[in-house]
């Protein structure tokens, strides 16, 4: 009776050193109901929803170029040839439309003034000879044949003389101009348009064959967005759609365009295509070939 007892005394002693800990110390590590890690989890995800739709849906990030458009930049190119007489430009200077830009030596530019003030005076004399024997031969007082001859060397004379006025109006020389001042003995290469000059790689005596390049002139008063897309933004992009974009070294400050053509070739190899769109305050420290990097806002 008493081993039962002593065992039962024994038994009640383990027991309680192995109780679990008071109530204070589990209160606190209680786990987060589950209802509250559910409203955190919810919390987030609508959150991130929300951004996501802010940034992804309403804009686009693409990277370009600046640009102009093609009819305010001119290749200025030689009907024909000749060495460089003169030039006081240099790439970079401004010039307006009809300011000389150099100026080529070339005897057949003597030579076509010549044939076209001898044919204007031929044609002159050839003309009245014409009027003479047609009121003649009105009146019976002259063969036909004597006719039909000045009526021949005139029509001749007169298209020698209209094509080599053809040809000075090419090369930009004012036949009036020839009239009265005589011949001129150097061509003068004439700004088509106002602008700038770029790509001007000429010197004195240089040589240039009709159809070579003696610069070019930019006019930079209308400058567009040439950017590059994918297929896959085709979806977000149309006509109209507003861009706010910054240029390179020019800081963080920002220009606005609009969208005013979307191309419709994608390139075989990237699956590019070009979106250009017009700037709406031109900026005198924008230069054709300045990267810029721009966001698109989609029409709602």
């Amino acid at each position: 009776m008493k081993k039962i007892y002593l065992i039962s005394i024994l038994g009640l002693f383990l027991l309680s050193c192995n109780d679990p800990q008071p109530a204070s110390q589990q209160a606190e590590v209680a786990p987060v109901p589950a209802t509250e890690t559910v409203a955190q989890a919810d919390s987030t995800q609508q959150t991130d929803a929300v951004s996501a739709a802010t940034n992804v849906a309403k804009s686009a990030s693409y990277n370009g170029v600046i640009t102009v458009p093609p009819q305010r930049q001119a290749t200025v190119t030689l009907t024909m040839g000749g060495s460089i007489h003169s030039t006081s430009l240099l790439p970079g200077n401004h010039v307006s439309q009809g300011e000389v830009i150099a100026t080529l030596e070339n005897p057949e530019f003597i030579q076509l003034q010549q044939t076209y003030l001898e044919s204007a005076a031929q044609t002159e004399y050839l003309e009245k000879e014409y009027n003479r024997q047609k009121m003649l031969s009105e009146q019976e007082a002259a063969s036909q044949k004597r006719f039909q001859q000045s009526k021949a060397d005139y029509l001749s004379m007169k298209s020698r003389m209209e094509a080599a006025a053809a040809q000075l109006k090419l090369l930009q020389v004012d036949v009036n101009r020839l009239h009265e001042q005589g011949i001129q003995p150097y061509l003068e290469v004439k700004a088509p348009l106002s602008g700038y000059i770029t790509n001007m790689h000429i010197n004195l005596g240089t040589y240039l064959n009709a159809g070579e390049p003696v610069c070019d002139v930019v006019n930079k008063g209308e400058t567009l967005l040439e950017l590059t897309a994918y297929e896959k933004d085709l979806d977000s992009l149309q006509v109209g759609c507003p861009v706010e974009f910054q240029v390179n070294g020019m800081g963080a400050q920002t220009f606005e365009a609009t969208v005013i053509t979307i191309g419709q070739e994608v390139d075989d190899v990237n699956r590019s295509l070009q979106v250009y769109a017009r700037v709406k305050e031109p900026n005198s420290r924008f230069r054709p070939g300045m990267y810029v990097s721009a966001k698109i806002r989609k029409n709602d």
